[in-house]
């Protein structure tokens, strides 16, 4: 395995292990079809990447963080659900990308094209993995109070709203990281589905955070390893090993 390798590896096990974390908490707020939708928030800033002949990932985490601190700006504002906000921030995203993007540039911005990642990509990659993680395992119980009851929350002296963006930030750097690999359309499918097949299972929230975790880099290492067995793209490979552990996780009693 050459050392290009073993950084993709080592950045695609990153990326899966803030996806499993960050994934609980979006299925716990309920943020499920939103959460897939908000991936796609990352397309036209792919597409201008490429127009101006820029990294594609870091376009796509620019339109990331601007569509995050758009919802999170809306939703405190007006008080309309996050799910609604993060639809139609989609459907602009998504009309706008189609007409930046086009032809292999826009079916890698939509599918991902894992290939060699320099030193650099690997470093940063990998410390953004280690923020999305330290925030959720520090902010865990918060973020846990400010679902159950955000008045308790206020009450306890947590900034709700500050806490909220913050939290759609780790998302949005999420999403980001798994930009080369799974493209807008599958990144939020790795987010969720090891989150909700963990849920199911797990009878706590540190088993439920432990579980997701080992589904999603299970997950990736599958595809990893597995999509050149079977001479198929990786990231469809990936999602469809979440998606065939979710179901087999469905015969499984839940946890007491």
């Amino acid at each position: 395995m050459t050392t290009s390798s073993v950084g993709a590896l080592a950045l695609s096990i990153g990326m899966a292990a803030a996806a499993g974390l960050i994934g609980c908490f979006a299925v716990m707020r309920r943020m499920t079809l939103a959460s897939d939708a908000m991936s796609h928030v990352a397309l036209p800033g792919i597409g201008l990447a490429v127009v101006f002949h820029l990294n594609p990932v870091l376009g796509g985490l620019a339109a990331l963080v601007i569509g995050t601190l758009l919802v999170w700006g809306v939703e405190h504002k007006t008080r309309l659900p996050t799910e609604a906000i993060i639809g139609v921030a989609f459907s602009a995203a998504l009309a706008l990308g189609s007409m930046l993007a086009s032809g292999e540039d826009l079916l890698h911005a939509l599918f991902g094209a894992p290939g060699q990642v320099g030193r650099a990509e690997v470093v940063l990659g990998l410390g953004a993995a280690v923020l999305v993680v330290a925030f959720v395992l520090r902010a865990r119980s918060r973020l846990v109070i400010a679902l159950i009851s955000p008045d308790l929350a206020r009450a306890s002296g947590i900034d709700v709203p500050l806490l909220d963006l913050r939290y759609l930030l780790a998302f949005a750097l999420t999403v980001a990281l798994g930009l080369r690999y799974l493209g807008v359309l599958l990144m939020g499918s790795l987010i969720i589905i090891p989150a909700a097949t963990a849920r199911h299972l797990a009878g706590s929230l540190r088993a439920m955070l432990i579980i997701a975790v080992a589904l999603a880099v299970a997950s990736v290492l599958g595809g990893f390893y597995g999509a050149p067995l079977f001479h198929v793209e990786t990231g469809p490979f990936t999602i469809a090993l979440a998606a065939a552990f979710f179901f087999l996780g469905l015969g499984k009693r839940r946890a007491a």
